[in-house]
């Protein structure tokens, strides 16, 4: 562990950034040619959305040329988020209608996963839909040393979320990342121990380095992404930036069950791949209140993996 401490300690020194110690001009500057897309998976974030792609578009499309396109996944909306998305200024495709003869599969991973059929970008960058209060430093912090630093390939979001009341959190992760993917990650996959948020959606990559991996259909995707940009690139191609402060709606506890089963799906699915089917089934029992009675139910998740983008392309 001492060891682990010490690599960890001198990674998270020398690779960790902040959204505010980048300059927007300079960046465009360090461009060189380079096309850069932000990509939004979303499933009923109407409102949100617009807002989002609003923001994008008029202070690093309009104001400042940084963004070269903004791409909005619809995964089955069952509100106005392609319409309010469109009007506002992004490309927006519905899942189904990307590689379609693959299917489509349930979940945030999916959309994520057919985005890199639709960029155009040498460089793409993630967001979450549900984020309140956006601002383009997001963008702009994610970029920064990807455009500056020579050699990276990757790079990781962290910043404080605030509950409904109260001071924003600030001791690292959310409760899934705490109490099971820290564990995982410090059982298996521990050169990515010195990440403060490793399940966090926002990020920014080269496009070649994720096109060349597989993808996790669900909430296991960004975890599994990390686990593979480390095994084939090696830790000094990855970053960490602070963003600062995010406000987005809480999940409740069966959501983070079901979080919880897909990330531990990803683990089995990166661990120990030779031999095994690419899909992973995790059963819970789960406890809800039926007015005076407490019943008890079994639910299960399905965690397909897709193939490299490249080898579908």
């Amino acid at each position: 562990m001492p060891d682990l401490h010490r690599e960890a300690s001198a990674w998270f020194d020398s690779h960790t950034y902040r959204f505010d110690q980048f300059d927007p001009a300079a960046l465009v500057a360090a461009k060189r040619g380079q096309q850069v897309s932000v990509l939004i998976p979303a499933k009923d974030e109407s409102a949100t959305v617009g807002a989002i792609v609003t923001t994008l578009r008029t202070e690093l499309m309009d104001k400042v040329p940084l963004v070269d396109e903004i791409i909005v996944i619809d995964s089955h909306s069952t509100d106005d988020t392609a319409h309010l998305a469109r009007d506002a200024g992004a490309k927006v495709f519905h899942v189904d209608e990307i590689v379609p003869h693959l299917g489509t599969r349930s979940g945030k991973g999916e959309a994520m996963w057919k985005a890199l059929a639709v960029m155009n970008g040498d460089i793409g960058i993630y967001l979450d839909a549900d984020v309140q209060e956006f601002t383009a430093d997001f963008v702009i912090g994610l970029l920064g040393p990807l455009l500056l630093e020579d050699g990276l390939v990757f790079v990781k979001a962290f910043y404080d979320r605030p509950w409904a009341s109260g001071p924003p959190r600030s001791s690292g992760g959310g409760r899934v990342t705490e109490l099971v993917a820290r564990p995982l990650i410090l059982d298996h996959a521990p050169l990515l121990a010195g990440f403060v948020q490793p399940l966090a959606g926002e990020c920014s990559f080269r496009v070649d380095a994720l096109r060349s991996v597989p993808y996790v259909s669900d909430y296991g995707v960004d975890i599994g992404l990390m686990i593979d940009v480390v095994r084939d690139h090696g830790l000094d191609a990855m970053a960490q930036v602070d963003l600062g402060l995010r406000r987005h709606r809480h999940q409740d506890l069966a959501a983070l069950s079901a979080m919880t089963r897909h990330v531990q799906a990803a683990f089995e699915l990166r661990v120990d791949p030779s031999g095994r089917e690419r899909t992973v089934e995790r059963t819970a029992v789960v406890f809800r209140r039926d007015g005076d009675r407490m019943c008890l139910s079994e639910e299960t998740t399905t965690t397909v993996e897709r193939p490299p983008m490249r080898d579908v392309l």
